[in-house]
């Protein structure tokens, strides 16, 4: 699988819902990179929080694995015995993207891939919990439900690992850091009306929350101690603990 520059919303067509499928695919660590920033440093900072608190003969979920960029950092920087990571997400053109990735460059930790959604995934045995820019594409109805498995899986110790794009209550910061965010898209080349359109395919689909609504559904779980590690304009990264 070759790396494309993104430029599916540079054309003149109609707009579309945003979708994993193989267009995206093609161009998703391009467009991730360019879209998020601090893309390139939460991957591997992630991974050495999973070396922090991963167990021995434990589990490591990755949900909503695109193509495996964190698994793949948690799989270098782990060093416990017996850990096993288990990559999930719905998209079966991602899926099928990272398992050709791993055939070619076998990773140091086992990394079992499962085209399945998230929401049936069964959490047991687990250390850490890594949701990278995923619960943010969930029905805000299933959000609750989902961390109260996470935290029901996680072994005492255990920790999970959130990044997001997160809303801000107050109008005026909103509208600061949502035009920062606007300005570094600029400065990584896309045009107006690539961010626009791409706006208009995610409006229906990525539905951000504030800091406060996590918290709250970390504390509801019975996660304690929540962090924020990490944050650049409207993406932030947490973690809580088991």
């Amino acid at each position: 699988m070759s790396d494309e520059r993104d430029r599916l919303f540079s054309g003149d067509g109609p707009d579309a819902c945003f979708r994993f499928d193989e267009q995206v695919v093609r161009v998703f660590p391009d467009m991730i990179s360019r879209s998020v920033p601090g893309y390139g440093l939460i991957v591997p900072m992630t991974g050495l929080l999973a070396r922090r608190y991963a167990q021995d003969d434990t589990v490591v979920f990755d949900l909503g694995c695109s193509l495996g960029a964190t698994s793949l950092a948690i799989s270098q920087a782990v060093d416990r015995t017996g850990v096993k990571i288990v990559a999930v997400d719905n998209s079966a053109a991602m899926v099928e993207a990272f398992t050709r990735k791993l055939a070619a460059t076998p990773p140091r930790l086992p990394i079992e891939v499962r085209n399945e959604d998230m929401t049936g995934t069964r959490i047991r045995n687990a250390s850490v919990v890594v949701l990278n820019f995923t619960l943010q594409f969930l029905d805000r109805a299933e959000r609750q439900g989902l961390i109260d498995r996470v935290a029901a899986g996680l072994r005492d110790g255990g920790a999970l690992i959130l990044s997001e794009k997160i809303h801000f209550p107050d109008a005026e910061e909103w509208r600061d850091q949502d035009g920062w965010h606007h300005a570094f898209k600029r400065s990584q080349g896309y045009s107006e009306l690539e961010i626009a359109r791409k706006r208009s395919a995610l409006e229906n689909v990525l539905q951000p929350d504030d800091e406060a609504t996590h918290f709250e559904r970390f504390r509801r779980a019975g996660l304690s101690r929540p962090r924020r590690w990490f944050q650049c304009f409207t993406f932030a990264s947490y973690i809580a603990f088991k």
